[in-house]
């Protein structure tokens, strides 16, 4: 049973966008926080953006400005609009919803930004 399933990885050039999408699987999807983190081999996963059950949003100091967080309730969907992407931005990006003891993650999408 696959809960959340990440796409929209891809390969660009520095001040290129693409936009992640997680598709939720969850019979209470509106009542999950959802973030987004990423991962670099041999690095602890950073968490880099992330919406609550009320649309607020927080972001990585690193991203804010150029990152945007989404949630659609009618889609089941969470969106991360990623734009004048970097190098440094290199990484797979991961889908994570919690709610009370329930903690689920997507397989993680790749992203990565040439110079």
């Amino acid at each position: 049973q696959v809960l959340l399933v990440e796409s929209g990885g891809g390969s660009v050039q520095t001040g290129g966008s693409l936009r992640l999408s997680c598709v939720a699987s969850l019979s209470s999807f509106r009542h999950y926080t959802f973030y987004w983190y990423r991962q670099v081999p041999g690095k602890p996963r950073d968490l880099v953006a992330s919406v609550g059950i009320d649309g607020t949003t927080d972001y990585l100091d690193s991203v804010k400005g150029r990152f945007t967080i989404h949630r659609d309730m009618n889609e089941n969907t969470v969106w991360l609009q990623m734009n004048a992407l970097k190098p440094e931005d290199t990484a797979v990006y991961y889908c994570n919803a919690r709610r009370l003891n329930n903690d689920f993650w997507g397989q993680g999408t790749q992203v990565t930004v040439s110079s």
